[in-house]
């Protein structure tokens, strides 16, 4: 005790601790079962939707239509004037999901590529941020945003529930306040105008916790009958269809758990990205995995399961790199890279 007090130590008595333990209990800071019962009525009330509502309109992006439009626009005006168009018909989209004033010019060239939606349907692959169990998160919500409704393909959606039995999540929680797919949904919902297409929302989880050994042979063996019927709503005949990922690339620097600065993880990262991108590009699922694998994810790439499931389900298509940026937020000393890939029949 008088080592303690000779250090500036307290004596904290009996009452204080419990009093600080109700506090952190009140506000649902403690693993309880008051956390627990809160937890599962919040969850019991999204689950018990019809719809999706969006999340971050109001706060990223305008929750007015016309601001939003108007937003929408200005953004895709900053695309490259010498943006390549597509040799054939589009199959796939590779668009970021950073903050869309940090990544405009990704979103720019990516959705200027696309130029409109002609699809019936869109396949949208994300990031589940928020994921904690399962590969992928299924959701039969239809999607809205200040443009409008999307509807779900419910049809879709049970075919793949079905597929994947227990590599699909208990609940659709995760997409509650999920930005990986809202994005998208904005950019597509304003090219298509008036016109009416359904949409597949899949979010992804972190084959690095879910999957051990993490590898393309234990991936295909767990998600094999999921990853098939992707692939057969993709090349459905009697439904146009095409496939969007929402992703970012490597997250690098302190803020990502890495001891040094973003800035001497730089070129590593880069090279790593670049790799990743020249498979992907090619369809080269075995390069992708076989990189990815040969750095145990150091780099964070948070969108590396999505694109690993876009490379078992793509029909054969040639890709374009349409863009490739690491941002880099001073004041953590950390960076995000993210990118634009078009894909389309050649």
């Amino acid at each position: 005790m008088f080592m303690m007090r000779k250090k500036g130590g307290l004596l904290v008595g009996q009452e204080e601790i419990q009093g600080i333990l109700a506090h952190l209990d009140q506000t649902y800071l403690l693993e309880s079962e008051r956390f627990f019962q809160a937890r599962d009525r919040i969850v019991a009330e999204f689950t018990s939707r019809t719809v999706r509502h969006c999340s971050h309109c109001g706060s990223t992006y305008p929750n007015d239509k016309d601001n939003l439009r108007h937003t929408l626009e200005q953004i895709l005006d900053t695309a490259d004037p010498a943006l390549p168009k597509p040799e054939g018909p589009i199959t796939a989209l590779v668009a970021p999901h950073i903050d869309l004033s940090v990544g405009k010019r990704a979103y720019a060239n990516a959705y200027r590529w696309l130029s409109k939606i002609n699809a019936s349907r869109v396949v949208i692959l994300g990031v589940g941020h928020q994921m904690r169990d399962g590969l992928f998160c299924l959701t039969e919500k239809d999607f809205e945003t200040p443009l409008g409704r999307i509807s779900t393909d419910k049809k879709a959606m049970e075919v793949l529930r079905q597929a994947g039995g227990p590599i699909i999540t208990k609940d659709d929680f995760p997409h509650k306040a999920e930005h990986s797919l809202e994005f998208q949904a904005l950019f597509l919902q304003h090219l298509a105008n008036d016109h009416n297409f359904t949409i597949v929302p899949i979010l992804c989880g972190s084959f690095w916790q879910q999957l051990s050994p993490c590898t393309r042979e234990h991936f295909i063996e767990k998600a094999g009958r999921f990853l098939e019927e992707l692939h057969r709503i993709l090349e459905d005949k009697q439904q146009q269809t095409i496939l969007v990922a929402g992703v970012d690339l490597s997250h690098i620097g302190p803020k990502f758990g890495h001891d040094r600065p973003a800035a001497y993880l730089k070129a590593q990262a880069d090279d790593h990205d670049q790799t990743l991108l020249d498979a992907l590009i090619l369809l080269d699922a075995e390069s992708f995995w076989e990189e990815a694998t040969k750095v145990q994810d150091r780099f964070n790439v948070c969108g590396f399961s999505a694109l690993a499931c876009l490379l078992e389900i793509l029909p054969h298509s040639k890709g374009t790199l349409l863009h490739y940026e690491m941002w880099f937020e001073p004041p953590t000393q950390s960076a995000v890279s993210f990118c634009a890939v078009g894909f389309a029949r050649s």
